[in-house]
């Protein structure tokens, strides 16, 4: 329980009526979720306007409300802001007390690995025996509370009651997604960053933020907003990621794969078995409070497949060292690590090979398809559930990039899925993307194998799959049951094979089980 008035301390008042004192029970977003003595936000979003839904609130017992527009005729305290989004963020992170500030918080953004990097991470503190927490596409947890995420970066009041749950369970060490939509609508604003980092940069969500240009400004606002005593980890492969060095108050620690102008650069990278293997060398010293790390090398050997696998653990690396982490803590980590779900995972690995891979964007792809080019096999199959609801833009993008690789990996045709049944409305495809698609296919000359369902897409590979080949499950939301039913539908041509065994991969996923 707090009292309205110090709640209000927290946030720029531009105008207030009917105002009294009131003792508040929690805050509101959602008028359905409103009960006697709540705050109730109305918050503008791309689909709707919580100014609607007033009444519904004050008929659920609101005891104030937070407005951008003034609303006539009410006899409750009505507070006017000039965004109720900003304030949003600002009252949660009050109303639980700041949490943020009680842990180590780490915020990672990009338009790939965050989520590896996350898990990766998380791993490491836990090899470390800390008590962490992790935010993200895949799941909340809180020490030992686990569960699925609805959102990337959930809403700021979420966001904070989730801060706050972490608090009460003692966890000193906090990993987040920080996606470019949670960015644009303030769900972070109020948040404690100790750590940000800014892995990667290529066009994604264009058609929701209008261009490129607005799109990374997004992401590089994290970087831009972090403070003189807080740290920032920069892959300068990317010269627009590189131009941050010079926009951040932060203390800033720069890596490149590629690049020998940073603080750290990977050296001798082999990835002939789809694993890597390399040596992380400090080239330039810096120092975090009574450490400092000097010119070194030491080598790293991952579990987890896959090309992206090695800046995204370069990250959790850097990131570790700044956490003051052991270097043989973080290499026993890194190679026990078995990675994240949907992440170039290998479901089934025996005289054939399923590859279960998110293929968000082009640059996903690109990595996806620069690790298949390192591997040794016969003949590859991609099952591709097209993206829904992300705009045409994007999926013609990511149709150019499997065409792009068409020739370098014999790709003469691609089974394609609407997933209709395995997909919710926020995530179907529509007429415009799927047109977008087929074209790009035809004028490439690729053949189209096109279902509605993801399980008639997925039986015409497994039931022509030989030895030696490869099956690419990809796809976002519309291939999370993929993996499920790629090994149902195996187990069921083979049942002599070992159902525990055969399941093992998929027995701890949070997403995508039926």
């Amino acid at each position: 329980m707090i009292k309205l008035y110090d709640l209000l301390d927290s946030i720029d008042v531009i105008k207030s009526w009917n105002m009294k004192n009131i003792t508040i029970n929690k805050i509101a977003y959602h008028s359905k979720k409103v009960v006697p003595d709540d705050v109730f936000v109305c918050i503008k979003g791309y689909k709707t306007d919580g100014h609607k839904y007033i009444s519904n609130a004050l008929e659920s017992g609101a005891g104030a409300i937070i407005v951008e527009d003034f609303q006539p005729d009410l006899s409750i305290p009505q507070i006017q802001v000039k965004d109720t989004r900003k304030a949003l963020a600002a009252l949660s992170s009050a109303f639980y007390g700041n949490p943020s500030k009680s842990m180590k918080t780490i915020g990672i953004t990009a338009t790939n690995g965050k989520t590896t990097t996350s898990f990766m991470l998380n791993s490491i503190f836990e090899k470390h025996n800390l008590k962490t927490g992790l935010i993200g596409t895949v799941m909340v947890k809180a020490g030992d509370f686990y569960e699925p995420s609805i959102l990337t970066t959930p809403e700021s009041l979420d966001l904070q009651a989730y801060f706050s749950k972490m608090r009460d369970k003692n966890v000193s060490h906090v990993t987040m997604e920080v996606s470019s939509s949670a960015l644009d609508l303030k769900r972070v604003a109020n948040v404690d960053f100790d750590i940000v980092s800014f892995n990667n940069v290529s066009r994604e969500h264009i058609d929701l933020h209008g261009s490129f240009d607005k799109y990374f400004d997004s992401k590089a606002s994290l970087i831009r907003n972090a403070g003189a005593d807080k740290w920032a980890v920069l892959n300068i492969d990317d010269p627009l990621i590189k131009q941050l060095v010079n926009e951040t108050k932060a203390n800033v620690v720069t890596f490149g794969v590629n690049s020998d102008d940073g603080h750290i650069a990977c050296r001798n990278l082999d990835l002939s078995t789809g694993r890597a293997k390399y040596t992380i060398e400090i080239l330039k010293s810096f120092k975090v409070g009574n450490i400092t790390y000097n010119p070194t090398s030491f080598d790293i050997k991952l579990s987890v497949p896959g090309y992206h696998s090695v800046s995204n653990s370069i990250v959790s690396i850097i990131i570790a060292l700044i956490c003051g982490i052991p270097i043989p803590t973080i290499q026993e980590s890194l190679r026990t690590f078995v990675g994240v779900e949907r992440r170039f995972e290998f479901i089934y690995e025996d005289d054939f090979i399923i590859v279960d891979d998110h293929f968000a964007n082009t640059a996903n792809i690109n990595a996806t398809f620069e690790t298949i080019k390192y591997m040794d096999y016969n003949k590859l199959t991609i099952v591709y559930s097209i993206r829904g609801s992300r705009g045409p833009t994007v999926n013609r993008e990511n149709a150019e990039a499997i065409v792009s690789w068409a020739s370098k990996l014999g790709i003469k045709e691609i089974i394609a899925s609407l997933s209709k049944s395995h997909v919710g409305e926020k995530d179907i495809v529509t007429k415009e993307e799927l047109d977008v698609f087929k074209n790009v296919m035809k004028n490439a000359g690729i053949k189209i194998h096109l279902f509605d369902e993801l399980s008639d897409a997925i039986s015409l590979a497994i039931n022509n799959v030989k030895p030696r080949d490869i099956i690419l499950l990809s796809g976002c939301q519309g291939m999370d049951y993929g993996a499920q039913i790629a090994l149902k539908q195996l187990y069921k041509l083979r049942p002599y094979l070992n159902e525990d065994q055969l399941f093992k991969s998929i027995e701890k996923r949070v997403a995508g089980i039926l």
